[in-house]
């Protein structure tokens, strides 16, 4: 063989052997994307983003096939599932989170997706004589206990000199307005959509919001730290499906409400009025750190947790600059 028929031949071996590595590469990779994964989220507004990537396949668009999901009606639910292995993802309010990170669960924040200082309203019946804050006093007052709606109320009743917690009663979003209607409670407290519903149903009326308390009330993406560590690139897909949904949101929010009010049977005059209250944005900026480590201080405070968690650890931002780079680069 001559030289120059023996440099084909090796340069021909190498590209033979450089594009079976690169074949071999993409079927890994591939492999990597049909690991079966559970996706828990809420049917709340602020969740909407999550909501839409189900709804909408985006998640199945970044090659994510074997995708489960698991829809609550709360954050405390979600986290019932991560802790106890039937979720690898569970999205959640601040309070929920951070009472999550103080006892150190082997779980990551990895991003906000969604929030609004005023998406905890605080809703009177007609006839409940409640016209202040101060007025809450001695009434029955319905909320959802652990959840960032119970913070932001407790920031409230601290701004206000108040003790509330001889009046709370203990009470899932989905049985509020029922109780509120029948006048069991005199007050509801909760993130939208139940606040609009009751408005719009005739219920009651807004007292206030347990907004200016400088917190944002962003909601979560949580991941189980062992699957992150094991399928790091199936994390970055997933945010990119989110980052995608809350796009789709603020460029086509007739069409999103439209979407919620379908699945859960909600006026779509309702969804409409809740989505006012937040915004719909994947992010871990210093705003959401900021909100984060202000309710933590509180919840120290007033005793809901322990020990101030270490959010810095209990942070992680990696896949979502990666999420964002490639998205900027694709």
């Amino acid at each position: 063989m001559s030289p120059r028929m023996k440099i084909l031949a090796v340069a021909a071996i190498a590209v033979i052997i450089a594009a079976s590595g690169y074949a071999y590469w993409r079927y890994m990779e591939m492999k990597e994307f049909e690991v079966e994964f559970v996706f828990a989220y809420q049917d709340r507004v602020a969740d909407l983003a999550s909501i839409v990537a189900v709804e909408l396949g985006y998640f199945q668009d970044e090659g994510l096939k074997n995708v489960k999901t698991m829809m609550f009606h709360s954050g405390p639910a979600c986290v019932e599932a991560l802790i106890y292995g039937k979720a690898d993802f569970g999205t959640m309010g601040d309070t929920t989170a951070i009472i999550v990170a103080s006892t150190g669960q082997p779980v990551k924040i990895i991003a906000s997706h969604g929030g609004g200082e005023n998406r905890h309203r605080i809703i009177a019946r007609y006839g409940s004589g409640i016209e202040s804050i101060k007025d809450l006093v001695g009434k029955k007052i319905a909320v959802k206990k652990g959840t960032s709606t119970h913070g932001g109320l407790m920031l409230l009743a601290k701004k206000y000199g108040l003790n509330l917690d001889p009046y709370l009663v203990d009470m899932s979003p989905s049985d509020q307005l029922t109780a509120l209607a029948a006048g069991a409670v005199d007050v509801i407290v909760a993130s939208e959509p139940t606040p609009s519903i009751a408005e719009v149903k005739g219920y009651g009326y807004e007292v206030a919001t347990c907004g200016g308390l400088n917190n944002t009330y962003p909601i979560l993406l949580v991941v189980r730290t062992d699957f992150a560590e094991k399928h790091p690139k199936v994390v970055v897909k997933v945010l990119k499906a989110l980052i995608r949904a809350t796009e789709f949101i603020r460029e086509h929010p007739k069409e999103a409400a439209a979407i919620l009010a379908n699945l859960t049977g909600i006026p779509t005059e309702a969804v409409e009025k809740a989505m006012s209250y937040h915004y719909y944005q994947v992010k871990l900026d210093d705003e959401v750190k900021n909100s984060l480590n202000s309710m933590a201080a509180f919840l120290k405070e007033i005793g809901k947790i322990e020990s101030l968690p270490d959010l810095d650890e209990a942070m992680d931002d990696s896949y979502l600059r990666e999420a964002l780079e490639e998205l900027q680069t694709g």
